[in-house]
């Protein structure tokens, strides 16, 4: 007898009931099976997750001080940034007694929290005034200068938050990928702790006047060992892992992540060694320097962004991906074409002109793996654009995955010559960037983030609005931010080039768009803020036991119904959308 079976979400018709019976008990060991994966993942992945949320915080605080001196110059953040530590110090005790308690709702709980730390504010304020009448001395002030909290800005963001949120992810998602538990797990919590230590000393060390100045590789020159010896044990965690993989396909995600470990520490080995240790001569430093630091958003943080995404968005919808084939090509296309830009940024500049025309090149074949991943995802997510209103997860991943097929597109065209005149040495590149780091990247991860989290923990998140208001604040803040560089950027640049256009006139001009980038950016901030406020409780164990996903708001009878009966899988497709 044929029966219509659903699991998984996915509505699989003429099936026996034998057939049923027999994919109930796969799914069945499956879901055990990937429950003892997350197990022996979690400490690995939620230390590097937790130093990655730390450091985003300062990272969001630095970015913001960078982006206010640009239209107040001297603006002071000694007592704002000793307010923070000193606030959090005495607030984050009570914070935890809070989250503890029983006889709190959640929202009581949220709300007494963030009462915690104004309060431990304003009480620092009224001592460190009038109690102890601490006053900063005048000399000593140079680290919050605009070129020492920019550099600390950028190396926080690529390295505190980008880096370790990229490697928590991979540490979760191989492992499920390979179906084998994660291996060598002191290993990789101590290459979190030393990944840690290089990064509290190179701040310290940028900070202190030490930095290099060297455009993502800002540290001072004691600082790439730590970093360098943390990469070189994660990327072979990876090799081992995947000799040792119980799965026989290789699914496109982990083409991606094992790419991103391969590519990451040959990367950052040589840039530190042409650039830093026995630095080239004349223009080939610039032309090593830019084949970095394109790269290092190319083929370290664009590899586990899009890989990412390739995992979230079938699991969530319940679906395979709409095409294999096209995955692939996405991915080699990456690989070839991607480490040839770069030298696009050194238009106009003392380097040899078939640099810049393969640089070009190479630029405009990157419309192969955009156009190839863009497709995949949209044809992936066609007819399930309706679980946008629910899952959180899903929402960070989609808008990345649309950001991604942006921001590839804009630089493919910002390589052009023509273009580049203009847009070159002005706020659109800075608009570009962050795009690409944070439209792209960093919602996704955000993405990954609220699934992974919970099956880590066993916990459930606490607040589905403070995860909306998350959202909100991060992906208007980044509109905010991009369009208002964007705008800005052009006129800048088309002003530049005019001879006869006062300089002190352009400047005057930008002045509204900056200040509507630092609004921009104090949204992202405060989102921040949200994630981590989250986290924080999920760690403490505030929320329900895991029973399922916490959602924005939970689907009606009648959605569900109106789902399952538009929605058809084969028995295969139902199998390998579970994994």
């Amino acid at each position: 007898m044929a029966a219509s079976t659903v699991v998984n979400g996915l509505t699989s018709p003429n099936v026996s009931n034998a057939d049923a019976g027999a994919l109930a008990e796969e799914q069945c060991r499956a879901a055990k099976e990937r429950a003892a994966i997350d197990s022996a993942s979690r400490l690995p992945a939620l230390a590097w997750l937790a130093g990655a949320t730390f450091w985003l915080l300062w990272a969001s605080f630095f970015g913001l001080v960078t982006s206010i001196k640009m239209h107040i110059p001297w603006f002071d953040v000694r007592v704002i940034m000793e307010l923070g530590i000193i606030s959090t110090l005495l607030s984050v005790p009570l914070m935890v007694l809070i989250a503890r308690s029983k006889n709190l709702s959640l929202d009581a709980k949220i709300g007494f929290c963030t009462f915690a730390f104004v309060a431990a504010a304003a009480l620092w304020l009224v001592l460190r005034t009038w109690v102890f009448d601490i006053r900063w001395s005048e000399h000593g002030g140079a680290w919050q200068t605009f070129g020492r909290t920019r550099m600390t800005h950028l190396s926080l963001i690529g390295y505190g938050w980008g880096t370790q949120a990229g490697i928590a992810g991979i540490l979760w998602l191989v492992p499920r990928l390979s179906r084998t538990p994660l291996i060598y797990p002191n290993a990789l919590i101590a290459a979190a702790a030393i990944w840690n230590v290089g990064i509290f000393a190179g701040v310290i060390g940028i900070l202190a006047g030490l930095g290099t100045s060297v455009e993502w590789l800002d540290f001072p020159p004691f600082v790439p060992p730590f970093l360098i010896v943390s990469l070189a044990i994660v990327a072979a965690w990876g090799i081992v892992t995947f000799t040792r993989r119980q799965e026989s396909h290789v699914y496109v995600t982990l083409w991606y992540c094992f790419g991103a470990m391969f590519w990451m520490p040959w990367l950052y080995t040589v840039a530190v060694i042409i650039n830093i240790y026995s630095p080239a001569t004349g223009v080939v430093q610039s032309a090593c320097n830019w084949w970095f630091a394109h790269n290092v958003l190319g083929l370290w943080l664009t590899p586990i962004g899009v890989g990412a995404a390739y995992y979230i968005i079938p699991k969530v919808i319940g679906r395979p991906v709409y095409s294999y084939y096209l995955s692939i090509i996405g991915f080699w296309s990456l690989a070839l074409f991607y480490s040839w830009a770069g030298m696009h940024h050194l238009i106009g500049g003392p380097i040899p002109p078939w640099m810049v025309s393969a640089s070009t090149v190479g630029s405009m074949m990157m419309f192969i793996p955009v156009i190839a991943v863009g497709v995949n995802h949209h044809m992936t997510m066609l007819g399930h654009m309706g679980q946008l209103r629910y899952s959180p997860s899903l929402r960070f991943v989609v808008f990345g995955a649309i950001t991604y097929t942006a921001v590839s597109a804009q630089g493919a065209i910002e390589a052009l010559r023509e273009f580049s005149e203009v847009a070159h040495f002005t706020n659109y590149t800075v608009g570009h960037a962050h795009l690409g780091a944070y439209g792209f990247f960093t919602m996704i991860m955000f993405g990954v983030f609220y699934y992974m989290v919970p099956r880590l923990t066993g916990q459930e998140w606490a607040s589905s609005r403070l995860i909306r208001l998350h959202f909100w604040l991060c992906s208007v803040g980044i509109v905010i931010y991009f369009t208002s560089l964007s705008i800005s950027g052009w006129f800048e640049g088309r002003q530049m080039n005019n001879p006869d256009y006062p300089f002190i006139q352009k400047m005057s001009n930008e002045l509204p768009w900056l200040i509507c980038r630092s609004i921009g950016g104090a949204m992202m901030s405060l989102g921040h803020v949200a994630w981590a406020i989250l986290f924080v409780l999920n760690i403490c164990g505030v929320g329900s036991r895991r029973e399922g996903p916490t959602f924005f708001r939970e689907k009606t009878s009648a959605e569900v119904e109106a789902e399952l009966n538009g929605s058809t899988a084969t028995p295969a497709e139902v199998a390998l959308a579970s994994r």
